[in-house]
């Protein structure tokens, strides 16, 4: 799959495609049908299939400080895409001079001159260019001008999870936030996934028998509320079942957030500057300080058994 940064990366000679666009943050089951009509349809006419998305996320510039935690970065976003078939993933560096472009030049400069859009495939509330002045409807008159179909398809609606609402990045980002990770996995598909770079904290868990892998999460990551969770790490190739602790540790008086994996039944692991994800399973219990370090530990071992059970009945998540 070729990935492109900006209109100037798109080929010279590229020729008529079938593009999406949107921030498609996740990749929801919800987008994740649009993506799928987008490459069937590409298929049909016999040309690629192209996603648009955005650097950083819109409403970070057009409200700073407003930027949304973020369910997957971009290089994930695009393993999923290329999962779902994407022949090319075009990121938009999202500046206040793009912010200012007008719908009509948006459509003239992405789709026609540089993407050459035979087809272009949408959800109902599509928005696009200037104070979201475009919708699906002005989109299917700009087709008519510059000779390219719009399609539009229509969000699954959640389950219980989501109270019936459409699936969105909205929803699974407030299910994430409220440490409903069996939600947000209902919606995306899979489990939720949070990255980082494994750096030295306190090496607690090492002296207590659970050595955990201290993540330095990317930036803007949805991250759980605090709690012990079942799932799994991923590091060197490897799915390792995993309890993983989020907080700030107040049974040592921590005053800052982290996320901490213990591969269970692992302690023959150097990961310290790996680059390593952690999927979100099931929520086991809240954050809590204990009366002292041997009812924390005992704790810990009910922690590590639970996790063992939740994960012995679920699917390993891929890499």
């Amino acid at each position: 799959m070729q990935r492109w940064r900006g209109l100037e990366d798109i080929p010279e000679d590229w020729g008529r495609s079938v593009v999406t666009i949107g921030s498609y943050d996740g990749v929801h089951l919800g987008h994740q049908l649009i993506i799928k009509h987008t490459v069937d349809r590409a298929r049909e006419l016999g040309v690629p299939a192209v996603v648009v998305t955005f650097d950083p996320h819109p409403s970070e510039v057009v409200r700073p400080g407003s930027h949304p935690p973020l369910l997957a970065p971009h290089h994930r976003r695009a393993e999923l895409m290329a999962g779902l078939g994407v022949d090319a993933v075009l990121i938009l560096p999202f500046t206040t001079e793009f912010s200012r472009l007008s719908a009509s030049d948006f459509v003239v400069k992405v789709l026609v001159d540089r993407l050459h859009a035979k087809a272009v495939v949408e959800g109902p509330n599509f928005r696009f260019g200037h104070k979201a002045a475009g919708n699906v409807e002005f989109l299917a008159e700009q087709g008519t001008v510059y000779d390219f179909d719009v399609e539009i398809v229509d969000l699954y609606v959640s389950g219980e999870a989501g109270g019936g609402e459409p699936f969105s990045s909205t929803l699974t980002r407030r299910l994430v936030a409220e440490g409903d990770v069996g939600g947000a996995a209902e919606i995306l598909g899979r489990p939720h996934r949070v990255e980082g770079v494994v750096v030295r904290g306190a090496q607690r868990g090492r002296e207590m028998g659970f050595p955990t892998a201290n993540l330095e999460t990317l930036p803007h990551t949805a991250i759980p509320s605090d709690g012990v969770y079942a799932g799994w790490l991923h590091a060197q190739g490897e799915v390792m079942p995993a309890a993983i602790s989020v907080g700030t540790n107040p049974q040592f008086e921590g005053t800052e957030r982290t996320v901490e994996a213990y591969a269970i039944d692992r302690v023959d692991l150097d990961l310290y500057g790996l680059h390593v994800a952690v999927d979100f399973l099931a929520f086991v219990r809240g954050q809590a300080k204990f009366d002292t370090l041997e009812a924390l530990l005992e704790q810990m071992a009910r922690d590590v058994q639970r996790c063992r059970e939740l994960i012995a009945g679920a699917q390993p998540p891929s890499a």
